[in-house]
């Protein structure tokens, strides 16, 4: 793995006006995502995990230059992305359509994303017309065919005059990410790109993810609000999961940390509710002060976990903790609970331990 990225995203901000319901005048601001930092370097995996709304799909159309920020920088192998966009690249950079090829995207419904109209041969040509013009249209059926076969679509010529109708969720899917990789890109987002596929079809979505990745060279960063999926793909891949809440990432390591040493409460929520990676042993329900997530558009002063956070006090309402290394291993994470000199310790609590509440949410 190269020491430098290949997307570098830099105090990532991107905040959204949502227009007020039922007669109510004026707009509100949902921070989507809020000062995000985030490298992803040469064949790398990341997954992003959290739950619904905290961000992670904002922050990985970000990283692949599909969403503007509304603050921050977002570099290609450091290059500013959107004044590329806006200006035009300086001599000898890279140009908005190399960025654009570099940076692809799968989505979750792969069926919305083929074209109708076209066969999978006709799918599959279109990125080798545009990026491969030594070859001809015999050789572009040869590696079709070619890699048709080697994802298990046989016989392959039959393959190759199908329509995406024609073909199952787990076959769209397969075709969608040969269409992304045939573009040659340096990095792809995979958003929820397994989560429709039957529990029996994800574990081999995955590895096909990882084989084509040895094949293409290509970095990965996985959206999922499933900490077993992306436990799964990062273990294979020596990847990150990191881990969102309300805009802000709040921690990220290996997935051994992780899963195995985790730092921030909210990540310790994650894992007793996701049942494919804990073990409960004597332990019951882990304390969970409230059931409702804030509303990004009025998120809690301070950190934004602490009106949920069984280890919360009265310092946590006063200041953001930044993402700090934990013990130096890579581990990074947003607690003031990482640092022993920290007034955190010395705060009173915000609630008893007789007020707060036993809570497990669903992991899907």
């Amino acid at each position: 793995m190269s020491d430098d990225p290949v997307v570098s995203l830099e105090d990532i901000e991107v905040h959204f006006t949502k227009e007020r319901l039922l007669g109510f005048a004026g707009s509100e601001t949902v921070r989507a995502v809020d000062g995000v930092s985030l490298d992803v370097y040469e064949n790398d995996v990341i997954a992003l995990v959290g739950e619904s709304g905290c961000g992670k799909t904002t922050l990985g159309k970000t990283a692949i230059g599909v969403q503007r920020p509304t603050g921050g920088t977002l570099r290609y192998r450091g290059q500013d992305v959107w004044a590329t966009k806006d200006d035009g690249a300086l001599e000898g950079g890279y140009t908005q359509q190399e960025i654009r090829r570099a940076l692809q995207i799968i989505h979750q419904d792969p069926g919305s994303s083929l074209n109708p109209n076209y066969t999978v041969r006709s799918a599959l040509a279109a990125p080798l017309k545009q990026w491969r013009t030594d070859l001809n249209e015999a050789d572009r059926h040869a590696r079709i065919h070619g890699l048709l076969e080697h994802v298990g679509m046989t016989p392959a010529s039959d393959y190759a005059e199908r329509y995406p109708h024609q073909l199952s969720g787990g076959e769209q899917q397969r075709i969608a990410l040969l269409r992304a990789l045939l573009m040659n890109p340096d990095v792809i987002l995979a958003d929820e790109a397994v989560s429709a596929l039957d529990v029996s079809l994800r574990a081999e979505m995955m590895d096909l993810f990882l084989e084509l990745q040895d094949q293409f060279d290509t970095s990965y960063v996985f959206i999922s609000h499933n900490l077993a999926n992306a436990k799964y793909l990062t273990q294979k891949a020596d990847g990150r999961i990191g881990i969102m809440y309300l805009g802000e990432l709040v921690e990220i390591g290996t997935p051994e940390q992780i899963i195995h040493n985790p730092q921030h409460p909210y990540t310790k929520v994650l894992l007793w509710a996701t049942t494919d990676v804990h073990s409960h042993g004597s332990v019951e329900d882990p304390p969970v002060r409230s059931l409702d997530i804030p509303d990004p558009a009025d998120p809690p002063s301070g950190c934004r976990f602490h009106t949920r956070c069984p280890e919360a006090r009265e310092a946590c309402k006063q200041a953001t903790p930044e993402l700090a290394d934990h013990e130096g291993d890579g581990q990074r994470v947003a607690c003031f609970r990482q640092r022993d000199d920290h007034e955190y310790w010395n705060s009173p609590a915000l609630e008893s331990d007789d007020d707060v509440h036993m809570n497990t949410t669903s992991s899907d």
